[in-house]
């Protein structure tokens, strides 16, 4: 009987939703009182959007939640993927856990999470042979190749990792990028990573309670954020090695799977690229945390923290609907231009919100300044 419900899809996928959720919903409040016990909060500090001292680490129930989910689709795990994820996890899993109790130096986590991707890249299924004609690019060398995932992989765990910065935000737009991947592998017939989909979206819909609660309020933490951008990562791979055959089902052309992976990822890319570019043009280092990512412009412009994880998550579903749309019927050099102009337009958007912010904050601190002078200008009088 067991057996049976273990190899049916469709009560599989109702089960692991409801077990990674149930699971995670569980969890998190020991670890919520565990933290408490042990003064182990987040502490704000000037950049922070929060103002008091805050449990994190609720990556530690994402972990053991995804080790159980692999147990009861191992049925489906044709490819024998699960041992080299189990292992690649692990090692994520540490050096997050060891960055949220004592800071890490961005070249271990680079490291250690290099070493990760590099057990993925062990199993011949996780392969990305061809380009399908990206830019007339089709074979690639197996060196290049290996560097080439290497590098879209350590980009995607660290684009992740930046944008986790305000309540739900995160949990939002993984929801929105696990939404289309489970979409994808499952009209491709990849069940074993359509559940490992479906296993992450259970887990983030039941963080998201506790994320946006304000009396068990918790953050995932760098363990939470490294194994999610790590999974995403993981999709991302598998979505880039799939062959084209099993891609009938969609109208997009298989040279565009590139464009698609950036427009799946736009938010955690694009604020990325926009944060390390003008720390760069600042001379700073790309890894010093400031207040100019996108979240930080819409939440000085007045938004609460529930309404900017919406209003970008919902901006990237369309995004990610217009590139699905434009890629049935242009080819890679136009897709390219297109996502350069969209990039642009982004940029120039919140560049320009960010100035309007300011100047609004500006005028609020004048005029608040008079107020006090005049106050006290009326009392000395008096």
């Amino acid at each position: 009987m067991l057996k049976e419900i273990m190899s049916n899809l469709s009560v599989l996928s109702i089960m692991i939703v409801i077990i990674s959720f149930l699971l995670v919903y569980v969890i998190i409040p020991n670890i919520h009182r565990i933290i408490k016990i042990r003064n182990l909060n987040d502490q704000p500090n000037n950049r922070s959007s929060h103002f008091c001292p805050t449990p994190t680490m609720a990556g530690v129930a994402f972990y053991f939640t995804i080790m159980m989910a692999l147990f009861f689709i191992k049925h489906f795990d044709i490819e024998n993927i699960g041992n080299n994820l189990i292992a690649a996890i692990t090692i994520v899993f540490i050096i997050g856990l060891k960055d949220d109790l004592v800071v890490t130096s961005p070249r271990n986590k680079l490291t250690m999470e290099t070493i990760a991707i590099i057990f993925l890249l062990v199993s011949n299924s996780m392969h990305v042979k061809t380009l399908n004609g990206f830019l007339g690019i089709y074979e690639l060398p197996e060196l290049l190749e290996y560097c080439g995932i290497i590098f879209i992989l350590l980009t995607i765990i660290n684009a992740f990792n930046f944008i986790d910065g305000i309540d739900g935000l995160a949990s939002t737009i993984a929801i929105v990028i696990f939404s289309v991947f489970s979409l994808i592998f499952y009209a491709s017939n990849l069940h074993f990573y359509f559940l490992i989909s479906l296993s992450v979206i259970g887990m983030l819909l039941a963080y998201l309670y506790y994320n946006f609660s304000t009396t068990q309020k918790i953050f995932m933490g760098d363990t939470g954020s490294l194994l999610i951008g790590f999974f995403i990562g993981f999709c991302t791979l598998k979505f880039l090695s799939m062959d084209t055959s099993l891609l009938s089902n969609f109208t997009f052309k298989a040279e565009n799977k590139l464009i698609i992976v950036f427009a799946v990822l736009f938010m955690p890319l694009f604020d990325m690229f926009r944060v390390i570019g003008l720390r760069m043009m600042e001379g700073k280092s790309p890894f010093k945390a400031d207040r100019n990512h996108i979240h930080h412009i819409l939440i000085d412009s007045g938004l609460s923290h529930f309404k900017v994880a919406m209003t970008l998550g919902f901006l990237n579903y369309v995004i990610i609907i217009i590139t699905l749309w434009f890629s049935s019927f242009l080819d890679s050099f136009q897709m390219s231009v297109f996502l350069i102009f969209l990039y642009v337009v982004m940029l120039l958007f919140f560049s320009l919100l960010k100035e309007l912010t300011m100047y609004s904050v500006g005028e609020i601190f004048i005029s608040k300044f008079n107020y006090f002078l005049l106050n006290k200008n009326e009392k000395s009088e008096l």
